[in-house]
């Protein structure tokens, strides 16, 4: 199981989009309190798009307590981090390990002394020297994407299954069908 981890989210907005990449790619949410909104706050709403139903979400009081209920390998995002997420090997684990790839808040990033003691698990997502950081959401998508294609995208359709698989040549053939017909009605 990949987890995705949020220290202290203060942006509702992110943790809906979050929510609804969880939901998409089949990862469980932690939140780590205190949030800096309430859960039934509209604009959380609005960026999940009502996946809060279908998400496996779990809130913690603090740090500590995630920490004690939830073993496993845990890799801290930062700007810190000298490594980047494509550094690691997400395979190696024992095949009853799990991941969790933790997020700091919005403002201050994950606890410093965190990162201190586990300096060899924290990456950094490469970008442009003068750049401070990007979006929260945007880099749970990117985290999370490295780790799953590392195991071939595990469990996760790989075609359109909502309106199906041929639906994109099915549209063209009907376009081309539609204008041969208007052509022999103006001939």
């Amino acid at each position: 199981m990949i987890n995705v981890v949020l220290y202290e989210p203060e942006i509702p907005q992110n943790t809906g989009n979050i929510m609804r990449t969880c939901m998409a790619f089949n990862c469980r949410l932690h939140l780590i309190e205190p949030l800096g909104f309430y859960m039934d706050e509209k604009h959380l709403k609005r960026a999940g798009m009502d996946y809060r139903d279908k998400i496996d979400l779990k809130i913690y009081k603090n740090y500590s307590n995630f920490e004690e209920q939830n073993p496993g390998v845990y890799y801290y995002v930062t700007r810190y981090g000298t490594k980047t997420p494509s550094d690691f090997d997400y395979t190696s684990l024992p095949p009853e390990g799990e991941i969790y790839l933790i997020f700091g808040k919005e403002s201050t990033g994950i606890p410093k002394d965190i990162l201190y003691n586990h300096l060899d698990y924290c990456m950094r997502i490469p970008m442009v020297a003068d750049a401070r950081s990007l979006n929260l959401s945007n880099c749970v998508a990117i985290c999370l994407y490295e780790v799953l294609s590392q195991f071939d995208f595990l469990d996760l359709s790989r075609h359109e299954c909502i309106k199906g698989e041929g639906y994109l040549k099915d549209q063209k053939y009907l376009s081309e069908f539609i204008e041969a017909e208007r052509r022999d009605k103006n001939d």
